[in-house]
């Protein structure tokens, strides 16, 4: 039985990864540092800011201590801020009505590698940040995905705000669009339903279910996850 929904944030609700990579990119120039998109979308996706900073430094062998990295994450959640601000953000097709469709019967929970000021500004724009019970973001833990420590807090934040409800991780479906997203739900006893926005089908074949979009995904489709055993 379908007791909660868990989305992951970039690239299943926003197609935000160009404006994360452009944000590393203006900082890193300074620093005589870059990545290709396609290194980005290898490497980097799923990381939160503190371990992509940290990758891409050790990577090139240079040294960074922890007021560089304050320095280096900050500045790019201004840049990445003013981008949202200036150039707005669309969710992806269907995004909107499945949290319409799942409001008022189903709790529902955002797991993310995002800082929660960048996941703020986003949902600002698109209208939906009341649709959303429980977050945990990059602010919560201090290990990116793959690590399912995220979700298992996700999940018991989720129980602890609907404590009537019986939560548990195999009765909650994650919603991930990259193989570490997958990996860490899975980590953590969750369903995974998997969307081809950021990967190739062939990449997130370790969820439960994939789909191109989430135009079409209804709650009986999660709930038929869980029923699946």
């Amino acid at each position: 039985m379908l007791k909660a929904v868990i989305f992951d944030f970039d690239g299943v609700i926003v197609d935000s990864e160009p404006l994360h990579y452009r944000a590393f990119q203006e900082l890193l120039k300074p620093e005589g540092l870059q990545f290709t998109w396609d290194d980005y979308m290898t490497f980097f996706v799923g990381f939160d800011d503190r371990d992509a900073f940290r990758t891409v430094f050790a990577r090139a062998k240079q040294p960074l201590d922890d007021d560089k990295l304050k320095r280096l994450i900050e500045g790019k959640t201004v840049v990445f801020q003013q981008w949202v601000a200036e150039s707005g953000v669309t969710a992806y097709p269907g995004v909107v009505e499945l949290f319409r469709a799942l409001s008022g019967k189903y709790p529902v929970g955002l797991c993310s590698g995002a800082l929660r000021s960048d996941v703020n500004s986003v949902l600002a724009k698109l209208g939906i940040a009341k649709a959303i019970d429980v977050f945990v973001t990059a602010d919560d833990v201090h290990v990116s995905k793959p690590d399912p420590t995220c979700y298992r807090l996700c999940v018991q934040k989720l129980a602890d705000r609907y404590p009537t409800h019986g939560i548990q991780a195999g009765e909650c479906v994650a919603i991930e669009d990259t193989p570490s997203g997958i990996e860490a739900a899975k980590g953590a006893g969750l369903k995974v339903l998997a969307v081809s926005n950021s990967h190739p089908i062939h990449k997130l074949k370790d969820a439960d279910r994939i789909v191109t979009s989430l135009a079409d995904v209804l709650p009986t489709d999660l709930h038929r996850l869980t029923a699946e055993g």
